[in-house]
């Protein structure tokens, strides 16, 4: 039997062996006198520590099935399972639609919150369909409310962490709680938010649709797009993933891959096949509109003036 001491949150290799994290609230260097700690029967033994009598000392068996009893930041493989089956549930009840990945700081006065709030309300109507992001600020917070003046169902997935800062509370501030999840991991949230653009009968319309974002969002976006290179994201049929490159905002990631084109590090044309850029608001309609054949007649689209220009202006 191995033993692991921690002197922060558990981290350890959880498989066959069976191991003890013991997470005391201090460091090794303030242990002091010895106390003996009685261990679970399935450990048949007794571990001595040197810890001081005013500290807190946590016990957190990890036992062979890989489950974990206490809290830790990686928890049981069973309890992510649990709240995929949540996001999964949850995109079923709501629909599949279109998915809006993007920056949760920008403000609602900026063009990039104006221009998500236009596109998702003339998606949504166009397409009929539930509007997805992750319910948190920013230009999520702008899909929300395009979709909602759409009068169109919405949905997501919640972290509790967004623009650098922790949450207050897990509750959105003005969306009905049995329309959105609040994730405690993000491999749940990113497998609720795959889900929600899956599209396993042509009657479906989904689409991904990529606005300005930092970290995140970037990260989303290769990740999404690794499923589709790789055809591990689940759909029978085409998923759209739309580039939108407000302000040439997005333009020196193209130019990355350009240049990893040019190393061989990724094949020639392959990017170019597994979304398309565009520009302005107009192109992304358009494109939906030819993917999904919609009729000239239907696309009356209610789009303002946009200048690209810098940080772009609206009229």
């Amino acid at each position: 039997m191995e033993m692991l001491v921690g002197t922060g949150i558990g981290r350890g290799t959880i498989g066959s062996r069976r191991q003890l994290f013991l997470l005391p609230s201090a460091t090794r260097s303030q242990f002091n006198p010895s106390i003996s700690i009685k261990l679970p029967p399935q450990f048949q033994s007794q571990l001595r520590l040197q810890l001081s009598t005013n500290q807190t000392l946590t016990v957190v068996s990890a036992l062979g099935d890989g489950s974990i009893d206490g809290e830790t930041e990686r928890s049981s493989p069973l309890e992510v399972k649990k709240e995929i089956q949540r996001c999964y549930r949850l995109v079923h009840r709501l629909g599949r639609g279109t998915l809006y990945i993007g920056s949760s700081r920008v403000k609602p006065d900026h063009p990039h919150y104006l221009l998500t709030l236009e596109l998702s309300r003339e998606v949504a109507k166009m397409l009929d369909c539930t509007t997805w992001t992750g319910a948190g600020p920013g230009l999520m917070d702008a899909a929300i409310k395009g979709s909602l003046q759409a009068k169109k169902p919405v949905g997501g997935f919640k972290i509790g962490k967004e623009a650098g800062e922790w949450t207050s509370s897990n509750l959105h501030p003005y969306l009905p709680p049995d329309t959105y999840f609040t994730c405690r991991f993000f491999s749940a949230r990113k497998h609720g938010l795959v889900d929600a653009v899956v599209r396993n009968d042509p009657s479906e319309r989904t689409a991904v649709v990529a606005l300005p974002g930092g970290i995140g969002t970037v990260d989303e976006i290769f990740e999404i797009l690794a499923l589709i290179q790789l055809e591990r994201i689940g759909s029978k049929f085409p998923v759209p993933f739309l580039l939108l490159n407000y302000d040439g905002y997005y333009t020196k990631l193209m130019e990355f891959l350009d240049v990893c084109e040019q190393w061989g590090t990724v094949a020639r044309g392959e990017v170019d096949s597994l979304w398309t850029v565009c520009n302005s608001n107009f192109e992304a309609l358009e494109f939906l509109a030819e993917f999904y054949g919609i009729s000239e007649c239907k696309r009356n689209y209610d789009i303002g003036k946009y200048v690209n220009q810098g940080t772009g202006s609206y009229i």
